[in-house]
């Protein structure tokens, strides 16, 4: 099992009433580079250290940005962190998303709630090359409107990307959809055929979505999620994250539909 590496608290950016982006820097030698889709075990002194995903990187290429939710005792920590502060890191972990399958194809992305954090890296990496794909779509969910992450940034994603919104409660200011996400999938003008998706969220989330785009025609093998389990050691010998056959921190978090479907069918697996 790795050490973790030093990092300090550069920035922290207040992204709804309980999220925060830490931004990261090392304070020695950096972990190595990260890819789209992979996580990080971030250690909070002294109570302990969770998965979160890498939600982007610094210009430098070694600083981290992680979206916490605090909904624990660990998360709480690193949501309450102050710049200056310090944490521990390992890794990168797990397998990243493959953009290869969209190349020349429709990409689509659907976030659910948390799940835009995993997302944003590879809408990033996208953005910066949209001739690669016939189109970029990006779909997101939420709870309530105060609940939609990076909110001020759909603006300039829009300029290259079908960025559309979703909420379970409008509020009074709330102008757009209310609904599930899967709402949204009836707005965009799929060729399934020629589209990759990738999904993050809730599982349940995740589930009808994959489901709803099988049904319409989109290949399984292109359809993408990234799995969600408790870990404890991140580098699959605890098994806490076991699904089946798989160990999430080790065999995913990325993982395509034609390969999970029979698993995540199995309730409690």
């Amino acid at each position: 099992m790795s050490i973790p590496r030093i990092y300090q608290v550069l920035r922290r950016d207040r992204e709804t009433a309980d999220t925060v982006t830490l931004t990261l820097e090392p304070r020695e030698n950096p972990v190595p580079p990260f890819r789209p889709g992979q996580f990080a075990m971030v250690y909070a002194f002294p109570r302990g250290e969770v998965p979160l995903s890498v939600s982007g990187t610094t210009p430098s290429g070694t600083g981290l940005l992680h979206t916490v939710r605090a909904v624990g005792a660990v998360t709480r920590a690193l949501h309450d962190l102050r710049p200056g502060q310090q944490v521990g890191v390992r890794g990168p972990l797990g397998t990243p998303w493959d953009l290869g399958p969209a190349r020349g194809r429709d990409l689509l992305l659907i976030a659910g709630g948390l799940g835009l954090a995993a997302l944003r890296p590879l809408l990033l990496q996208a953005l910066a090359r949209p001739r690669s794909y016939r189109g970029i779509t990006l779909l997101i969910g939420a709870r309530t409107p105060a609940d939609l992450l990076y909110r001020d940034r759909y603006r300039s994603w829009s300029a290259h990307a079908r960025v559309a919104a979703i909420v379970d409660r409008a509020d009074e200011a709330w102008t757009g959809q209310v609904g599930v996400v899967t709402t949204l999938l009836d707005r965009v003008p799929l060729r399934p055929q020629h589209t990759a998706a990738y999904l993050c969220g809730p599982e349940v989330m995740m589930r009808a979505t994959a489901r709803d785009l099988a049904h319409r025609g989109v290949p399984s093998c292109r359809i993408f999620l990234s799995l969600e389990r408790t870990m404890r050691c991140g580098t699959g010998h605890c098994g806490q994250c076991q699904i089946g056959p798989l160990l999430v921190c080790r065999d995913g978090p990325v993982a395509a539909w034609d390969h999970v479907e029979p698993l995540l069918a199995v309730r409690e697996l």
